[in-house]
């Protein structure tokens, strides 16, 4: 007899899940969740509880929770344990916020679908106890780097299979490692922003600043509950690796933009009223191609734009600054880019990993062939996260490109608009890492994935 109930109608959760969890008293049996993780997911429905040893398969994107209409299911706070840091003299507290958060935060507070807040949330960060607040845009920068690198690598040299699929979504990534473990060389090494971000504070930003790294807690602000899980994978640990500190995570908590919300009611701060605020000089510079990261189609797109500076030692035309045909809500979207004679790269962008499963079958039986393929799980991409404000409203797709449009149209205001541009970044690598892909970077800022197919219980 398994000890989940009511599998029929809904999605089975463990207790000790990192991302999620489910207030019984609450479920109303509605299938919504189930309905979410079979057609857009692709994972209920794709395993046998009697098979598995009656554990559930979860990817951890919390798209169950996005439409719970009874709040049932929600993300596993963590934010008590941020807020007891930041009351500890002894801890020095700092948030690094991802981009689809700025985007998507005022809603919670009444103010109009897609309203960009990024000031108000650093000062509110500031006003919860944040020693320092960092932008997780300048890590966005790092992965493009690191990624767009990589790219440039399999292209020429053929270091790696091809296409290339991006590892920014842990989801996703989870999902690979689930049902397609075969294709994990395909995924880039480079870790996620928040991967990137984490590692990176503890050790250069710790000693620029003259911070004893063992006293740094490290908190992800993310739309996403997918990342509670990233966090906590065995190997997110570079920077205790590198100084030598066992146990060291590379970041310590993550909370989700609802989490956040919640937290600022309890203590009853005015959001609206908030003068806005800047983000810390180091490490708090990101451009344009960090912030549409939040988007469906905007990692490809950044990746692009520095891919192509690499391969002809010039800045992109001003047509990849609007690649229009890798944008929208398109579950899969499709794309050839001119770099030069030599190099034409033909690209996929997808979301939903029940569509990305289609994918790659179409790969593997060589009906698709891409060099490079964008994947995201939520709808949209990360502005649709598990942890984003709920659509209580039911606007679908109209809230979905409001949070897109004002990401994109920060990307036009700002003047760096390309990751290689980032002039924090290059100190970064001049006084650190060396340059893209250096053994320290591949030490940091790189990591590798595990064959999770047992846990199917069938080979």
């Amino acid at each position: 007899m398994s000890k989940h109930n009511f599998t029929d109608i809904r999605v089975p959760i463990e207790p000790d899940n990192p991302s999620i969890c489910r207030d019984e008293a609450k479920c109303i049996k509605c299938g919504q969740c189930k309905k979410v993780c079979t057609e857009s997911i692709g994972v209920a429905g794709r395993y046998d509880l009697s098979l598995t040893g009656d554990n559930a398969i979860c990817i951890h994107c919390g798209q169950c929770a996005n439409v719970c209409p009874a709040g049932s299911i929600t993300e596993r706070y963590e934010y008590e344990r941020v807020r007891k840091a930041a009351a500890n003299p002894d801890r020095i507290v700092i948030f690094s916020t991802s981009p689809s958060v700025r985007a998507a935060l005022g809603e919670e507070f009444g103010m109009a679908d897609g309203s960009f807040v990024q000031g108000k949330m650093v000062a509110l960060l500031r006003k919860l106890g944040a020693d320092y607040v960092l932008d997780t845009n300048f890590a966005a920068d790092m992965t493009i780097m690191e990624e767009a690198g990589e790219l440039v690598e399999r292209l020429t040299k053929g270091t790696a299979p091809l296409p290339q699929f991006t590892s920014c979504c842990p989801a996703w990534v989870k999902y690979v490692e689930t049902y397609y473990p075969e294709m994990r060389d395909n995924v880039s090494s480079a870790k996620s922003p928040i991967g990137m971000q984490g590692p990176t504070i503890k050790t250069y930003f710790a000693k620029k600043m003259g911070i004893d790294p063992k006293c740094i807690v490290n908190v992800a602000l993310t739309p996403c509950t997918a990342k509670k899980f990233e966090i906590r994978r065995e190997e997110m640990n570079a920077a205790g690796r590198y100084l030598g500190i066992e146990g060291m995570r590379d970041m310590d908590y993550c909370i989700t933009t609802r989490e956040l919300a919640k937290w600022a009611r309890e203590e009853g701060i005015d959001f609206a009223g908030l003068a806005d605020e800047d983000y810390d000089d180091l490490m708090g510079e990101g451009s344009g191609a960090g912030v549409i990261f939040g988007n469906s189609g905007g990692v490809m797109e950044a990746a692009v734009r520095t891919a192509y500076h690499m391969v002809t030692g010039e800045e992109a035309p001003p047509l990849l600054y609007e690649l229009q045909s890798v944008r929208g809500l398109d579950g899969v979207k499709e794309a050839f880019v001119y770099i030069n004679d030599d190099v034409i790269l033909k690209l996929a962008v997808v979301y939903g990993t029940a569509n990305a499963g289609r994918l790659l079958e179409k790969i593997k039986n060589g009906e698709k062939q891409y060099h490079f393929v964008e994947v995201m799980t939520c709808p949209g991409g990360c502005i649709g996260g598990g942890g984003q404000p709920k659509d209580t409203e039911w606007k679908g797709d109209t809230l979905i490109k409001a949070r897109i449009q004002s990401l994109y149209e920060r990307d036009r205001q700002m003047k760096i608009r390309c990751s290689h541009q980032n002039e924090e970044l290059i100190r970064l690598y001049e006084e650190f890492y060396g340059r893209p892909l250096s053994h320290l970077a591949e030490q940091m800022l790189h990591t590798f994935y595990v064959d999770r197919s047992a846990d199917l219980g069938v080979k």
